[in-house]
């Protein structure tokens, strides 16, 4: 006899979507109204293999977190690239060379998803990050005037989905 599907599964049925420009990124020291753009978290599973005369089996290797991905607005005041650097100099210090302990430079982080009335309906937690790239724009003279951005790029230890 056939499997019947069930109605529920077969009709539509209406949701909210979350969207893009609904979010909030807070990291100690850096406002959030300048973070224009973030990057949710990204897992991946190293895969392993055990080979058996002709054929192979896969199990699951070491995970880790891929870096996060932020872009940032620069104001004149509070400037981004002060607060930046501010939190680059935690972790290496380009006039005397020295590099500080991991207890001052890496930082937790939250993402908020928030619906559409603000209330937030995501939260991740980002533990253990600090600033692996940043690369502070380009001025053009040729440009009309477009704003200078920051680009970072944050590695982390993990992240947890409070919900």
């Amino acid at each position: 006899m056939a499997d019947l599907l069930n109605p529920n599964e077969m009709f539509y049925t209406v949701f909210e979507p979350k969207v893009q420009n609904r979010f909030i990124f807070s990291i100690d020291g850096i406002p959030s109204f300048v973070i224009k753009k973030a990057d949710r978290p990204k897992v991946q599973s190293e895969k392993k293999t055990i080979d058996y005369i002709n054929v192979q089996r896969t199990y699951k290797g070491k995970t880790t977190w891929q870096d996060i991905t932020l872009e940032l607005y620069d104001p004149i005041v509070p400037s981004a690239t002060q607060a930046v650097m501010e939190w680059v100099r935690l972790s290496h210090e380009s006039v005397t060379g020295r590099d500080g302990y991991l207890d001052f430079y890496k930082k937790d982080c939250t993402m908020n998803i928030l619906g559409p009335v603000g209330d937030k309906v995501e939260e991740w937690l980002i533990r253990g990050a600090f600033v692996q790239n940043a690369e502070f724009g380009s001025g053009d003279w040729t440009n009309g005037g477009d704003p200078l951005n920051i680009t970072l790029t944050l590695a982390y230890d993990y992240a947890v989905l409070q919900y």
